[in-house]
């Protein structure tokens, strides 16, 4: 992986744990943990959506798979957590 594409892959994630935490409200851990959150979603999605054939193509699709695998992340921690 190029500099440049780890650069994009990590603001897609940013971008990704943003918009989770703003769905979830109440429920992300901060703007910094949610930042976090969503580069670490950018992994699950991105298996997530190989595992089911689903490809993803350009900018958006690929936010839109970070971001189910943010919103899995945080659901499943907060499942974890109470």
């Amino acid at each position: 992986m190029s500099v440049t594409g780890l650069i994009i892959f990590l603001v897609v994630g940013l971008i990704a744990g943003w918009l989770a935490g703003l769905i979830m409200k109440g429920r992300g851990f901060g703007l910094i943990g949610n930042l976090v959150v969503g580069v670490i979603g950018s992994f699950i999605g991105g298996f997530l959506f190989h595992l089911v054939g689903l490809s993803f193509q350009g900018w958006i699709g690929s936010i839109i798979a970070a971001l189910v695998g943010a919103l899995l992340l945080l659901f499943v921690i907060n499942l974890i957590k109470r």
